[in-house]
Formats: C-alpha cells, sequence, structure tokens
C-alpha cells in the first residue's frame, strides 16, 4: 500500500537568514539561506538544507532575517492615548498633574481604542508579546484575541480600591488565563509598594500561590523611591516585596524598572525561590532624568532574567523595542564604563530568550526551534542604514530600525505582511479615538486616581 503523502504545511518560510540560538542559551548565530515550516502554530523544522513540506502559503524571504518576534515585557498599552501629553516633566508632576488625572476619566472604550493602537504600533515593529500591567483589562483581553498578537495581561489595582481591586484582579486573570487560543497567559497586578499596603501584598502573595499565578509589579522604580522607602520603613521596595511574601516560596515576579536596585537588594532576589524578573524600559529613565539604570550586569550575574520593556507611551512616546534594545546596549555601556559590555549579542538575547523568560514563556517563545511557537518576525537588511554587514549582531541592534520589520508571525499566523497589517484598521482607530480625546484629557474636575508621594 502507497503511504499517503504528508499533508501540507500551514507555512513554509524560505531564502532567508535565521537568528539561532547557540546549545548553551546564552549566545546567538546565524544561518543562511535557511528555511522554516510551520504546523499548527508551532515550528516544525528549520534550518540550511532541511526537506520542507509542501505548504498553504510560502513568504520567499531572500534579503531577509528570521528571528524572533521581539518581547515587550512591561507596557501599559492603552496609554498611547496619552502620548506625548506629559513632557518634559519630572516624576511626581507627570503623574499627580497630568496622568493621574486624566486617567480618572477612563472608559473601557478608551482603553479598547487605546489598546488596539498600540497592539498595531507593536505588530508593526515586530512585537509579537507584550506584558501589560492596566485597567479594564477584560477590553484589552478581547483586543489581543481578535488581532492575533499574543499577551500577558494582570488587572492593576491600588490599596485605595480596598479588597475590590485585589478580587478584581484575580477574577480577571483566573477568567482569561488561556485565553485567546492559549495566546493569553495571566497575572495579578498588584501597581507598587508605595500605592498597595502590605497586608495587600501579603494577600495578593497568598492568592498567587494559592491559584498558581505570577505576580507584575512596579517595584524600586528609580532611587528616589529607594530611599523614601529606607527612610519611612527601613527596608529597600525589595525587602518590603520580600517581607510581604512577594519574594519568597515558589512565586514567580515581573519586576517593573529596578533602576532603585541597590547591592543589598541582590541576595534577596537572588534567594527568591521562583523566578524574578526585571523588565528595563530605558528610553523613560532618560526622559525623567533618573541617575540610574536597571543593573542589568548585576542582575545577570545572579541568574535575574532582565527582559525588554517600553513601558506606556505616555512616559515613552514609543513602543519601540527594537530602540529599547539598542538603548539598553549603549546605557550599559556607559554605566559600566566598560565598551566590551553589554555587547550586541547579548542585546539580542536579552530582547528574545531573556524577555521570554522574564514574562514566564522561556519554554515556548523567545527562539528558533522545532517544537517552539512560530512567533517569527522577518527584517529587510538591504536598505542603505543596514549595508554593508560586517557583524550581522551589531546591525541588527544599532543600524536596524522597527520599520525595517516586513512581516511579523504570531502562533503561526500572518499578521502583517510587507507592511501591511492584516488584523487591524488604524485610520478608523485613530478617527474613533481623535473624538474621545476631548472627555478623556479633561483635568478640570480636579480628581486623581491616585497620589504619588514615593
Amino acid at each position: 500500500m502507497t503511504p499517503s503523502p504528508a499533508a501540507p504545511a500551514d507555512l513554509v518560510i524560505t531564502g532567508c537568514t535565521a537568528l539561532l540560538h547557540t546549545d548553551d542559551g546564552e549566545g546567538t548565530e546565524f544561518a543562511e539561506d535557511a528555511s522554516i515550516a510551520v504546523r499548527g502554530g508551532i515550528i516544525e523544522a528549520i534550518g540550511v538544507g532541511v526537506g520542507l513540506p509542501d505548504a498553504v502559503e510560502h513568504i520567499d524571504a531572500r534579503g531577509q532575517l528570521a528571528m524572533p518576534g521581539l518581547i515587550n515585557c512591561h507596557t501599559h498599552a492603552p496609554m498611547v492615548a496619552l502620548r506625548g501629553i506629559a513632557e518634559d516633566l519630572p516624576t511626581e508632576a507627570w503623574f499627580n498633574d497630568v496622568v493621574w488625572p486624566i486617567e480618572s476619566n477612563l472608559t473601557a472604550i478608551d482603553v479598547e481604542l487605546g489598546a488596539r493602537l498600540a497592539c498595531a504600533e507593536m505588530i508593526r515593529g515586530g512585537v509579537t508579546c507584550f506584558a501589560d500591567h492596566y485597567f479594564s483589562m477584560d477590553t484589552v483581553a478581547a483586543v489581543v484575541e481578535e488581532c492575533g498578537i499574543r499577551a500577558h495581561l494582570g488587572e492593576a489595582f491600588f490599596s485605595s480600591q480596598g479588597t475590590q481591586g485585589r478580587e478584581k484582579s484575580l477574577e480577571f486573570a483566573l477568567r482569561h488565563r488561556g485565553g485567546a487560543d492559549g495566546r493569553i497567559t495571566t497575572t495579578l497586578a498588584p501597581h507598587a509598594p508605595y500605592t498597595v499596603d502590605d497586608a495587600d501584598l501579603a494577600a495578593t502573595a497568598g492568592l498567587a500561590r494559592e491559584h498558581g499565578l505570577p505576580v507584575h509589579i512596579h517595584a524600586a522604580e528609580n532611587r528616589d523611591q529607594t530611599d523614601t522607602s529606607l527612610a519611612r520603613h527601613g527596608l529597600t521596595p525589595i525587602e518590603v516585596l520580600a517581607r510581604t511574601g512577594i519574594l519568597t516560596g515558589d512565586l514567580d515576579v515581573l519586576i517593573a524598572h529596578g533602576t532603585g536596585i541597590v547591592e543589598r537588594d541582590l541576595p534577596v532576589l537572588e534567594r527568591a525561590g521562583g523566578r524574578a524578573a526585571v523588565a528595563t524600559a530605558p528610553r523613560g529613565y532618560l526622559r525623567f532624568a533618573w541617575p540610574t539604570t536597571t543593573p542589568v550586569r548585576a542582575l545577570r550575574e545572579i541568574g535575574v532574567p532582565v527582559g525588554l520593556a517600553t513601558d506606556g507611551a505616555a512616559s515613552n512616546s514609543s513602543l519601540d523595542v527594537w530602540e529599547s534594545m539598542a538603548l539598553t546596549s549603549l546605557i550599559q555601556k556607559s554605566t559600566e564604563g566598560d565598551p566590551r559590555w553589554l555587547t550586541s549579542r547579548q542585546a539580542l538575547h536579552h530582547a528574545t530568550l531573556q524577555s521570554a523568560r522574564a514574562v514566564g514563556l522561556g519554554e515556548r517563545i523567545g527562539s528558533l526551534a522545532p517544537g517552539r511557537k512560530a512567533d517569527i518576525i522577518l527584517v529587510d537588511l538591504t536598505g542603505p542604514h543596514t549595508q554593508p554587514v560586517h557583524d550581522l549582531a551589531a546591525t541588527l541592534v544599532h543600524s536596524a530600525r522597527s520599520s525595517d520589520v516586513r512581516t511579523t508571525i504570531v502562533d503561526g499566523r500572518v499578521l502583517m505582511r510587507d507592511r501591511e497589517l492584516l488584523t487591524l484598521d488604524v485610520p478608523e482607530i485613530v478617527r474613533e479615538l481623535g473624538e474621545r480625546l476631548p472627555a478623556l484629557v479633561d483635568r478640570s474636575h480636579g480628581r486623581r486616581i491616585q497620589e504619588y508621594d514615593a
């Protein structure tokens, strides 16, 4: 009996140069004239000279580089609606005078439109997964399901909301865990140690353990917060997280920013029983003129993954993780006084596999290999600003731009092909958002959702 031919693959990409991670998982290498076969949202085969099945869809990627999709490890996606509205301000004024008064106006529609615009920006910039920490997150989950991107979502809360805020965060996490055909993972999302009290943090730690959920929280965002915490409590924000159970036991914790992490915090993070990770968003730190940055080298030495992020566009004006990658490399060189650190290959590792580990998806995304999710971007390196190529890693980090991403694929589904978005209508989103902006940005009411005093 003649065996029946194998069913066609869903997608085959040919002729690309592929960024691959080395066996030790700490480096990168490049395979020229590579091919990738995708079936059921999974990479089935990748390499040079691999046998390729017929495919329903074929992409000729000659002149392009295939790499894992970028991961935005900490953002507030709907805040693109506030892009450029709070410029040239110190941190306290940014929060108290502009952002928190405006956020008291938020409706679910505002969040939905902001999330749509943010997802369009990220898909066009090669981001295939983002970790979001915001309000009205049911609407963000619906946008993620519709547009095809991957997301790690948490409903943010303050202690000023009473127990209702914490309960809403838990309900959201349980309701949407595994949603969008597995593209949504969820987390508990207390805002920060300066807006969530010790009792709430301890209760959050208990709920996270009970339900097998991670925690995503701002902590030690800047050095002033650390100094204020020491003056008030005799503990750093990181030590507060340990005291309240967030950084003890087996909890997985994603800490946003961490530019205020000091030497005494490193053993605390190293002893954390679960996965402690940090997300760095360097452009915002420059804009706020914070005197320190995330201590990437020290964290790496104790085995803490550092993922790349943008924060929200209200503080960053951009959701461009490509820029975060370049800035992280450059700022680390300046901070450490060592041009040999952070290298381009190390920066690529932070942008891909370390970022995947930071959001708890290190076994599923972050590298191109058989069995991994087919979250793939194709980058055009034929432009004059990327030629000639002497060092491919350096070209990607320091010469390429997010606009060089030609194709974005998540779970094997093409979300952008040749720069054309296939799942989102940007002109319509911009039109609807524009109609809502006057009511959203009105601060005449004098309210604010919270007080920044850290």
